[in-house]
């Protein structure tokens, strides 16, 4: 080997895998976001893609519980994910950009429907595992401790009260100009939050090993300087 190969193995060997999970609202891409900007890494969203996913077939008139149908979309879908400068992904879905339709509060209930069928799981997970190959990621989702990236060297469980995501979520969309109504958010939520634990492939759930935070009360700023020392002492662990 190389002095370059060697001093290349090392920096890859340095760059960690960082799984963050946690129900809806959570602050699961905010904080993998600013993350990532910090580290210098891929931000990996992978709700994202089952959104571009359920986007796709309501946009074709498929019945989100044809699961056959479904899976053949997030398979034949070539969905990206662009890096910009202010740290956010555009996600391009077959050369069409839906950064914005995906974020709609529908969009989020398409996601959750979707990845609740094994067969969209399988093909999408086999792509998430494809873009982290290299670690120097931070990865965000439902099952990225668990299912996509066991082997993470940072496992983080985010989390928060139903009632604070709920309220979040809320200010979210009137901050974007999109009439929302909390108690209705809330109830959305439970059913999301049940449906994503309960679910028989890749349940919502922390890994044993992962290490719970939970955000209620606390501003991001906090939450990530919590998890950078999360971080910090992997890589000395790393180091060792």
């Amino acid at each position: 080997m190389t002095s370059f190969e060697s001093q290349r193995a090392t920096e890859k060997n340095e760059r960690l895998t960082i799984a963050i999970d946690g129900p809806a609202a959570a602050g699961k891409s905010t904080l993998a976001k600013l993350l990532a900007q910090r580290l210098g890494y891929l931000h990996l969203d992978t709700g994202a893609m089952y959104r571009a996913v359920g986007w796709k077939a309501q946009k074709m008139g498929i019945d989100l519980a044809d699961a056959e149908r479904v899976t053949e979309i997030a398979r034949a879908t070539k969905i990206r994910l662009i890096p910009t400068s202010e740290g956010d992904n555009r996600v391009i879905a077959d050369g069409e950009d839906v950064t914005t339709p995906i974020r709609a509060a529908q969009a989020g209930e398409w996601a959750s429907r979707v990845s609740a069928l094994p067969g969209v799981r399988r093909v999408l997970v086999a792509q998430q595992r494809q873009m982290g190959s290299g670690g120097g990621v931070v990865a965000e989702g439902r099952d990225m401790q668990t299912v996509v990236f066991p082997a993470a060297e940072v496992k983080i469980f985010l989390t928060a009260p139903t009632k604070e995501r709920a309220r979040r979520r809320f200010l979210e969309l009137k901050s974007k100009g999109i009439e929302a109504d909390l108690e209705k958010i809330e109830a959305e939520m439970g059913k999301r939050d049940q449906r994503d634990s309960t679910r028989a492939d890749s349940p919502l759930r922390p890994a044993p090993e992962a290490i719970t935070v939970d955000t209620e009360g606390k501003g991001i700023e906090e939450v990530l300087s919590e998890v950078l020392e999360i971080v910090s002492r992997a890589k000395k662990r790393q180091a060792r």
